[in-house]
């Protein structure tokens, strides 16, 4: 096989890495996810069936929209582009369940959809993400995009590190525009962000885990 080959098929390999921020596994895959910011602490439990699906568990403590929601979110990869020495990947989220207001009785019927883009080389990564909640009491829509460089090529299995900046939107929010630099570090399954968000003078943390 020649070379050129077998370099490329190398790059694919790292950039499909199994800890991936990506919401569809392996087929057969099971994943764990949660995310930790100054708007909201939430975790998904998910299965893939198919290496373009996914569903499970999700649960929000959204603290900006006052509501915990706990429900079912079904991943879809719409669309995926692959080169040589580069991916991208176009992603549908949908949930539904039932919302939990605070100080308030009973739960009422809520869901959320959205859309979530990103594409990378081994040096640099860039997303793009926009969710529209409906939490019954309170409704919301927010945007998220990140640009990333690796400060070294790691090969595959070994430590994989990113230095990231996440710009958000967030238009209720007492801060609109929310500005968070973060380091992303994975290998293997495992894959854990730390950041600071300037205008909440909060701490980011997000893990991941697949098995």
């Amino acid at each position: 096989m020649p070379s050129k080959f077998i370099a490329a098929g190398l790059a694919l390999a790292a950039l499909a890495a199994p800890a991936s921020a990506r919401p569809v596994s392996y087929a057969g895959g099971w994943t764990v996810m949660q995310e930790n910011n100054g708007m909201y602490s939430s975790l998904h439990l998910h299965y893939s069936p198919t290496a373009t699906d996914s569903i499970g568990l999700y649960t929000e403590n959204n603290w900006d929209m006052d509501a915990v929601f706990t429900g079912l979110q079904y991943n879809r990869l719409v669309k995926r582009w692959n080169a040589p020495q580069s991916q991208g990947n176009l992603y549908l989220k949908l949930g539904a369940g039932a919302a939990d207001p605070y100080g308030e009785d009973g739960q009422r019927a809520a869901g959320f959809a959205g859309l979530a883009a990103d594409w990378e080389t081994r040096r640099v990564f860039v997303s793009y993400d926009v969710r529209a909640r409906d939490y019954g009491s309170d409704q919301s829509v927010s945007h998220a995009a990140r640009i990333g460089l690796a400060p070294y090529v790691a090969g595959y299995g070994d430590l994989h590190t990113w230095a990231m900046v996440q710009v958000e939107n967030h238009p209720e929010a007492d801060n609109p525009v929310q500005v968070t630099p973060l380091l992303r570090l994975f290998t293997g399954p495992v894959l854990v962000e730390a950041g600071y968000t300037l205008e909440e003078d909060r701490f980011l943390l997000n893990w991941i885990y697949r098995f």
